[in-house]
């Protein structure tokens, strides 16, 4: 019977006080248990214990994203891999904020640090519900392959909205912001574990970045590429690092010992874990061939310092106790990746007693909650970047009214994917432009039309103009629509993402069935192609189904899920050998198209119906169409002449600009861009509505820069919103109101053109981003402009002379006196500028920034401490070092050349000290 009670122990951690007083055994078990379930030593110490228990296979298993089980230790099967970049994704409802670059935008890290802190309370109550309910699943650990932190060096680049812009002194204040907020204050007891990706030299194109080869000049590696990793490994304590999948002189970036060994562990002393990026280890041989097989590569690749392999549907380091076994890598390797693995699993109290740690006891009702809502729409507030004013707004404030009638048109204005970005939670209740304006102006009568579709070839939600009655929407227990729906409610459109959440509470199965019904009104009589879209069930398989009827008559019904195509992952191959708890080859997403002629604009009965079983992930539909370009033109255009002014939403999409995506469309592909203008069709609706005389705001939702030349020379105002997060509605309709002043600045270069850069393959930064870009730029980097008008002092620092040794010993501080000067309260962004006197260096460089609120009439001491990095130059050798000669600040409101409120002032410095990488 002891035997037995031992072995219970040892098989449920979370259970050991329980099982040892329910037999009476309390100090007698309790004095046999092993070091690992000593919460007393250190987690260094019980990681060491613990996998020195394992055999040379256990561990092995341990060094995959699926970790199996190891029931005789009591270890459970952990999946490593979890997604928050811009709030806690793919686990259901969450509390979503602005995709990064907007985050950015802000240029506010207490904000990022305040989202990060949030994402982590969100994580601990998603968590804490998932091991209740005996929930291993992926995405609901504790371990989050956030932030994006590469450099945006191209425009073009579809990831880039993950980001935090071009610039890696932003980037690195935000970074850390975002894993101090993620991680908390304690390091030997995280409330989660960040990870800094994608390390490094790593930014597109997609469609290369399995095979590409970056060789950047050394200067360019540590002056741009490098500084923002080392700022979370030295100053954010980042637990994590993912390395990438180009590679890097040859090397690919997971086995590259430069990067890994000679950088990361090296020269910055990360103690952390490295994990690949998904399939990189793959990409290792079939990419960059660096090796002849999955099992050299990934023997090579722990060499070099990676610890754990994302493999999902393929062998990864799991091969690596064959390797052992072939003499090809020693098992000490092995055992010090796991070890590293398994310290941030015992920091994490993964290996506690139950309730042990406050972290324990963060309820469910933490995720989601109004007061993270609330943060979320402040932070989306702060992203709003006015980039054009001609005191068109805001439409409201003080003694002016707001219009009686307001035209609301474009397919961003109610588009749900252009609110999240991507990597995104699934919000809940999202406020869509549309409806933040409606009720922002309650006393104006909102006049609507989707106006065009986002790109030609592109489909957009049919939007509620063709439902004009609304939708009846009815969910149902059960599979097929049969019996009583158990709940009902009103829809405008469909536009349903539910993930792994119920659609509804009173639903309490996730197996389900939904129903729409209505009339449909299309604008004009022609060709219209519906679109039935299944939301995301990444790694899930689940099944889908939907039936169209019009007029009593099935136009279309079937699956929308299909084997997925290997192919579409680039080296990407599904292999025998994957982690045994990985789940089966995915089911992906299979769109239905169903084309229908309309002879008349007559009212059509109207019914979808959807289905969903087989597993909770994926659960949501989306109806889109392609109408006739005229028929939208025309309906914006009518909406225009009944309006007093007309606010314009344009932009982008996620599903178009993005993570290797099988687009191909004019302007896009693979998740690219080939262009950065406006898409003509959208292009061709803001001049439709110009044309009738009515004023206009143009606001464009993007992750990225989008050229408007014609609406800079024509608009009224323009405001950059990016992909907004929850309450992006409400925050974009406070801004228009002026409810919300705008104060957020540019992370990135708005340029003309393509042609204006160099090729989007050349990784070398000459003529890149606003550091080196000869050319005079739309907007520059920093760029933002205000309702309230601010005024600078001069700038005092505390020395004007100094030696080399001294800038290296301590920062040097700047301090201005900002006032506003105008009769309404807001926020000013300071941001100071350095030309360094090195021959050939940045036109300037940013070197230190504030958020300050001021009200009306207030004057503000700004302070900003420079770092002696952020003096230093870095020589064609990749060599740091403060230059002697003169050096030339300014604090301004945004670059020196682009503003007059800024002060400046210059000091020199004697003697040449170097600095280490």
């Amino acid at each position: 019977m002891r035997k037995t009670m031992i072995d219970a122990f040892r098989f449920c951690r979370r259970f050991v006080p329980v099982i040892a007083l329910a037999f009476g055994y309390s100090a007698g078990l309790l004095a046999q248990q092993p070091d690992y379930l000593n919460t007393q030593l250190t987690p260094e110490a019980r990681a060491h214990d613990l996998v020195s228990r394992m055999t040379l296979d256990e561990k092995a298993q341990q060094l995959e994203d699926w970790a199996t089980a190891i029931p005789r230790l009591g270890v459970p099967d952990y999946q490593t891999w979890n997604e928050a970049l811009h709030g806690v994704a793919r686990a259901g409802y969450a509390t979503v904020f602005p995709q990064a670059i907007g985050m950015a935008a802000t240029w506010d890290p207490k904000m990022v640090h305040a989202m990060g802190d949030i994402i982590s309370t969100e994580a601990r109550a998603k968590y804490n519900e998932a091991q209740r309910e005996g929930n291993h699943r992926i995405f609901y650990g504790l371990t989050f392959w956030s932030p994006n932190i590469n450099i945006f060096r191209d425009p073009r680049w579809g990831r880039g909205q993950e980001t935090y812009g071009e610039d890696p002194f932003l980037t690195g204040k935000l970074a850390v912001g975002f894993i101090t907020g993620v991680q908390g204050d304690d390091p030997d007891h995280p409330k989660a574990v960040a990870t800094s990706k994608h390390f490094a030299v790593h930014s597109g194109p997609e469609s290369e970045r399995h095979t590409f080869d970056v060789h950047p000049s050394p200067r360019d590696l540590e002056e741009t590429y490098l500084p923002a990793f080392r700022a979370t490994v030295v100053d954010g304590h980042v637990k994590s690092v993912m390395c990438a999948y180009n590679a890097i002189d040859t090397w690919s970036a997971c086995a590259n010992k430069n990067l890994l060994v000679d950088h990361l562990r090296g020269a910055w002393g990360f103690k952390g874990f490295v994990v690949s990026d998904c399939g990189a280890i793959q990409d290792v041989t079939n990419g960059h061939k660096n090796a002849p097989d999955i099992t050299h590569a990934s023997v090579i690749s722990l060499e070099a310092g990676t610890d754990l392999s994302c493999s999902i549907w393929a062998p990864g380091f799991n091969t690596l106790a064959d390797a052992v076994r072939q003499h090809l890598v020693s098992e000490d390797l092995l055992t010090k990746a796991a070890e590293r693995l398994y310290t941030a699993r015992f920091e994490l109290g993964l290996f506690d007693p139950p309730g042990s740690s406050a972290l324990d006891k963060i309820p469910f009702s933490a995720n989601d909650s109004a007061a993270n809502r609330a943060v979320s729409l402040k932070a989306a507030e702060e992203a709003m970047v006015l980039l054009k004013n001609d005191g068109t707004l805001p439409l409201a404030s003080g003694k002016s009214k707001a219009p009686a009638n307001i035209a609301v048109v474009g397919p961003t204005a109610d588009l749900i994917f252009s609110l999240e970005g991507n990597y995104n939670g699934v919000p809940h209740h999202p406020v869509e432009p549309a409806d933040g304006i409606e009720a922002e102006f309650p006393a104006s009568r909102i006049h609507y039309a989707q106006g065009s579709t986002l790109a030609e070839g592109a489909k957009v939600p049919v939007p509620r103009t063709a439902f004009s009655e609304g939708l009846k929407t009815e969910f149902f227990a059960t599979t097929d629509w049969t019996g009583r729906p158990v709940a009902a409610r009103a829809d405008h459109d469909i536009q349903a993402e539910w993930g792994d959440s119920l659609p509804v509470p009173e639903l309490r199965t996730h197996d389900y069935s939904v129903r729409w019904k209505g009339t449909l009104t299309v604008p004009a009589p022609g060709h219209y192609t519906f679109s039935i879209e299944p939301a995301d069930a990444f790694p899930w398989s689940p099944k889908d189904s939907y039936r169209l009827t019009l007029d009593g008559k099935v136009v279309g019904e079937g699956e929308l899920r299909h084997h997925i195509d290997a192919a579409a992952m680039g080296n990407f191959h599904f292999a025998k050998g994957a982690s045994p708890t990985a789940p089966p080859i995915m089911n992906g997403g299979q769109p239905a198209t169903v084309s229908v002629d309309f002879t008349d604009t007559n009212a059509h009965e109207f019914r979808l119906e959807y289905s969903h079983s087989g597993d909770q992930a994926g659960g949501g539909i989306y109806l889109k169409w392609e109408a006739p370009a005229q028929a939208q033109l025309d309906e914006a255009v009518a909406a225009a002449k009944a309006s007093d002014v007309t606010v314009a939403f344009v932009g982008l999409s996620p599903q178009l600009e993005g993570e290797e995506m099988p687009i191909k469309i004019d302007g896009f592909a693979g998740g690219d861009r080939t262009k950065i203008v406006l898409p003509k069709a959208q292009q061709d609706l803001l001049e439709a509505v110009a044309a009738t005389g009515k004023p206009l705001v143009v606001v464009l939702m993007s992750g990225s820069a989008v050229s408007l030349p014609w609406a800079k020379d024509h608009a009224g105002a323009i405001i950059e919103a990016w992909y907004p997060g929850v309450e992006g509605g409400t925050a974009i309709a406070k801004t228009l109101a002026g409810e919300n002043n705008p104060a957020g600045r540019l992370p990135v270069t708005f340029y003309h053109s393509v042609d204006d850069l160099p090729p989007f393959t050349e990784y070398s930064m000459k003529n890149r981003t606003y550091r080196y870009y000869t050319g005079k730029p739309e907007w520059g980097f920093g760029f933002g402009l205000s309702y309230a008008k601010f005024t600078y002092g001069p700038v005092t620092l505390s020395s004007s002379k100094l030696e080399a040794t001294e800038a290296a010993a301590a920062p040097l501080v700047a301090k201005v006196t900002v006032k506003n000067v105008s009769q309404i309260a807001g926020d000013e962004v300071v941001e100071a500028y350095l030309k360094t006197p090195q021959a050939g260096g940045p036109t300037h460089s940013l070197v230190g920034f504030e958020r300050v609120h001021l009200q009306a009439g207030e004057t503000r001491d700004v302070e900003l401490k420079i770092e002696p990095r952020q003096l230093s130059s870095v020589d064609e050798k990749g060599e740091r070092s403060i230059l002697p000669g003169k050096y030339e600040l300014t604090l301004a409101s945004t670059q020196p050349l682009e503003t007059e409120t800024k002060s400046e002032a210059s000091f020199t410095i004697s003697g040449t000290q170097p600095l280490p990488h």
